[in-house]
């Protein structure tokens, strides 16, 4: 099926979940496993980027473990696995999967819901994105970010992104997963889809799943 196609089928979905789109549920995700794993050298040895993927689901557990190891809490005081600018947090990551788009909530660890119904394919414009189980869009929250200049929230912004994005990448080579960070996305569409703010702004996609068994 063509991305046309698989966009037309997300928005006739759209329509049929908008009845039943208030009845999307919070998630509550099991707690993180912050111990195990790969070493770190032989994870960044068999760090990669792949663009197939098999139709395998990721369970809640190894979510939760992704979602932590993506920007998780990992100290008493509120700080976070990725580093960000001033300890501005400005970053939310949106769950895309089948049954709908939820927020990665880190404090409560759950997925708050966002949207209902299959929307993968407006998270890409590459075909793979649309059935793939898994993708994260990072979103930077520009209220959260004081009084830099727009030139420096950006610059900023975009660099936390990246600091979480390699945490997601680090955490597949150790877990047996695989990803690929993608710019490639229509922005516009994408807060459209999320209802997002003109201070929130679309970063970068990332599309999570297991290897294609060739």
């Amino acid at each position: 099926m063509t991305r046309k196609l698989l966009m037309a089928a997300g928005a006739l979905l759209c329509v049929i979940g908008g009845v039943w789109a208030q009845d999307l549920k919070s998630i509550p995700l099991p707690p993180p496993i912050t111990e195990g794993g790969k070493p770190l050298m032989q994870a960044l040895k068999e760090r990669r980027t792949t663009r197939e993927f098999s139709p395998e689901k990721i369970s809640p557990q190894t979510l939760s473990n992704l979602l932590w190891a993506a920007n998780g809490i990992n100290r008493d005081d509120g700080h976070r696995t990725a580093p960000s600018a001033m300890n501005n947090q400005e970053t939310d990551i949106y769950v895309v999967r089948d049954d709908g788009i939820f927020l990665y909530d880190a404090k409560s660890n759950t997925l708050e819901p966002v949207v209902a119904g299959d929307h993968r394919a407006a998270a890409g414009k590459q075909d793979f994105v649309a059935t793939t189980p898994l993708n994260l869009i990072y979103v930077a929250d520009f209220a959260r970010m004081g009084k830099m200049s727009d030139e420096d929230k950006r610059f900023y912004s975009a660099a936390d992104v990246g600091f979480i994005a390699e945490n997601v990448y680090l955490f597949c080579a150790s877990d047996g997963l695989d990803c690929v960070v993608r710019g490639y996305v229509d922005r516009e569409e994408i807060a459209k889809l999320l209802k997002l703010r003109p201070d929130q702004h679309v970063i970068l996609a990332q599309t999570v799943g297991y290897p294609w068994k060739h």
